[in-house]
């Protein structure tokens, strides 16, 4: 009996030595192996996410005690707690996650927001044993090292563009003056060529002549016959007409500079008679217009209209004498005004710009207070939609939200511009879903590079940079997307321009890449802008670099 005794009371001690003690738990700490993945911490959308894995051996965890586990970051000027996990032993009746004391691993995820200053800091584990009214510290355990904030570095004040203006540096226009012929005639009378008609054209000429700014670029003549009797005769009419009238030409144009005129014959003027018809009071005239919708055919078509025995009596005397001619026409390009001299201009006699004239000198005005007025001016004179919607994005280029979402309310127009000119206020009062919403709506350009901006915020990296990838010129967020999905060599072809966060980010691809040199050669342009050296210095890109 008592050798039995002894048996059991060493079998319990080797049982209780089994189970390390909450003392025991402390000196073992070691032998538990936790990782951390990310090893770096990084932050996505303002936040940082991390899962921690603790491997715990055989016999460590002790079955009648409760463990808290704290994850706390550290960092300049604080530190940032998460609430515990709590977990129990085998034998414990509570509501934890139990451990067993055979050996397991535990993984949890662990969630920060970010606050400024995280950069520069380390995520430990704060742990302790509690058994019954004791509680033991466990040592502190390291498991990473600074966050990475390469993200942040996105431009996310948003593409915006204005609405071009129509403007024209070359107006085109033409002078005009007719020749008319009696029926089946071809010879030009006197008292046509000192008709109102052909003076009209000479005056006009005189004028161009006179204007520095007008040039005659060509000249044409163009000769028709009425739709009436045989085509191929009025064909022959036709023709016959255009070479008087070529004959007669530089008896018109006498005193004005112009080359020969280009020569035509158009034969039966069946556009011309539909025109005059339509712009007529003719009685039936809606019947003769279906009639020239009905049949192509030009004999049918004449046949047709002499059954209207009435309305071809009103057609000969009002109509068909207007179609036998030949048209002289110089075709005109007049030089508007320069951007130079709009500018003048606008100093000195505004009131004579139009609509596109106010929108063009706009956009040549660097100085953002006086585009507001001009923006102004043409939405009060003309009402305009488009300096309307320009004015917005004037004050949304200025920083002036309130005043720009003020101003794009009074846009008529919601095209693909005015969505995205909407989307960028969502951004900017970091309504992301709406902005994303707005973006895709936009389907423009700009929309487009907003959308990139979302998705670089959201932490959709690879998303980002297909959405980027066709984005022309000096474009921070491609080479940005393109480095936060590790595309290293697409994000160098990517650099397109000089500017000093664009030479920071070169340097963090040279460091991605090992590139010493290229990192202190980038970082040193970037550092004519003195935030870039203070943002470098906590930059965990650049840890065991000097500069």
């Amino acid at each position: 009996m008592k050798k039995a005794l002894k048996l059991f009371a060493l079998a319990t001690i080797v049982m209780a030595a089994s189970c390390a003690s909450p003392e025991k738990m402390a000196k073992m700490a070691d032998s538990v192996k936790v990782s951390c993945n990310p090893a770096v911490l990084e932050v996505v959308n303002g936040q940082i996410f991390a899962t921690v894995t603790a491997e715990c051996p055989k016999d460590y965890f002790n079955p009648k005690v409760i463990m808290e586990v704290t994850p706390v970051i550290v960092y300049e000027g604080g530190e940032a707690a998460m609430k515990p996990f709590k977990y129990q032993g085998d034998k414990v009746k509570d509501n934890y996650r139990v451990i067993s004391s055979k050996g397991q691993t535990v993984t949890e995820q662990l969630k920060f927001d970010y606050v400024e200053g995280m950069e520069k800091c380390f995520l430990e584990l704060r742990s302790r044993v509690i058994a019954g009214n004791k509680s033991i510290a466990l040592p502190t355990k390291k498991v990473a090292d600074g966050a990475n904030t390469t993200y942040m570095l996105v431009k996310r004040q948003g593409d915006l563009s204005f609405k071009k203006d129509a403007y024209k540096e070359i107006i085109t226009s033409t002078a005009e003056g007719q020749i008319k012929y009696l029926v089946n005639s071809s010879q030009v009378r006197g008292s046509e060529l000192k008709g109102a008609s052909v003076k009209d054209f000479q005056a006009a000429l005189d004028a161009i002549s006179r204007d520095e700014r007008a040039t005659i670029t060509g000249t044409e003549i163009v000769a028709y016959a009425s739709p009436e009797g045989n085509e191929s005769k009025n064909n022959k009419l036709s023709g016959d007409r255009s070479a008087s009238a070529n004959k007669v030409w530089g008896q018109v144009t006498k005193g004005v500079e112009t080359a020969n005129p280009d020569v035509k014959s158009v034969g039966e003027d069946w556009e011309g008679f539909q025109q005059l018809v339509a712009e007529s009071n003719i009685e039936d005239k809606d019947l003769i217009l279906r009639v020239l919708s009905m049949y192509s055919d030009p004999a049918v078509r004449e046949n047709e209209i002499r059954n209207m025995s009435q309305v071809f009596t009103t057609l000969k005397g009002e109509v068909l004498p207007e179609l036998r001619r030949a048209r002289l026409i110089a075709n005109v390009e007049y030089k508007n005004y320069t951007n130079e001299e709009l500018l003048q201009l606008l100093e000195q006699n505004a009131d004579i710009l139009d609509e596109e004239a106010l929108l063009r000198v706009a956009s040549v005005v660097n100085d953002f207070d006086k585009k507001e007025d001009i923006y102004k001016k043409a939405v009060e004179r003309y009402g305009s939609d488009r300096a309307q919607y320009n004015l917005a994005v004037t004050y949304l280029a200025q920083g002036k939200d309130a005043q720009g979402e003020q101003a794009l309310a009074k846009v008529k127009a919601n095209d693909g511009d005015v969505l995205n000119a909407k989307g960028v206020i969502a951004l900017r009062n970091e309504d992301l879903d709406t902005a994303e919403n707005l973006f895709r709506k936009a389907g423009n350009a700009d929309g487009k590079a907003n959308l990139g901006i979302v998705q670089l915020l959201t932490g959709r990296y690879e998303e980002a940079a297909e959405t980027l990838k066709d984005k022309e010129g000096c474009c921070n967020n491609k080479v940005l997307a393109y480095i936060l999905t590790n595309q290293l060599e697409k994000a160098a072809e990517s650099v397109h321009c000089r500017d000093t966060r664009v030479q920071y980010l070169k340097a963090i691809i040279c460091a991605r890449q090992g590139d010493a040199q290229g990192v202190k050669e980038n970082l040193e342009r970037a550092f004519v802008t003195p935030e870039w050296k203070d943002r470098a210095t906590r930059d965990i890109e650049f840890a065991g670099y000097e500069f």
